[in-house]
């Protein structure tokens, strides 16, 4: 993997009440980039965090027709990952 690259990949960490429900399960929700694969995925959670990877399942979400008046858009497509790690592993995102 190019070094600069697992910076691109992960996005944010999704904090949803899903996603804190499969914490219990020890797998993350992250928003990663459109184009970035499952072992890109995981390359990059090993490597950012110093945790053990077993497997990443992704979600691609297509953006959402919104309207303002007459006029219509379209909210951007993206894609979702959740990463299952192993049992001695975990990730702390210090939120307080």
């Amino acid at each position: 993997m190019n070094p600069e690259r697992k910076f691109l990949v992960l996005l944010a960490p999704v904090i949803s009440e899903k996603s804190t429900l499969v914490q219990q399960h020890n797998q993350y929700v992250f928003r990663v980039a459109r184009d970035a694969t499952k072992a890109e995925i995981k390359a990059a959670v090993q490597e950012l965090f110093h945790v053990r990877v077993t497997g990443v399942q992704t979600c691609n979400y297509d953006g959402k027709e919104k309207r303002m008046g007459r006029f219509v858009g379209r909210r951007s497509a993206w894609k979702k990952a959740y990463v299952c790690l192993a049992a001695e592993s975990s990730i702390d995102f210090g939120v307080a």
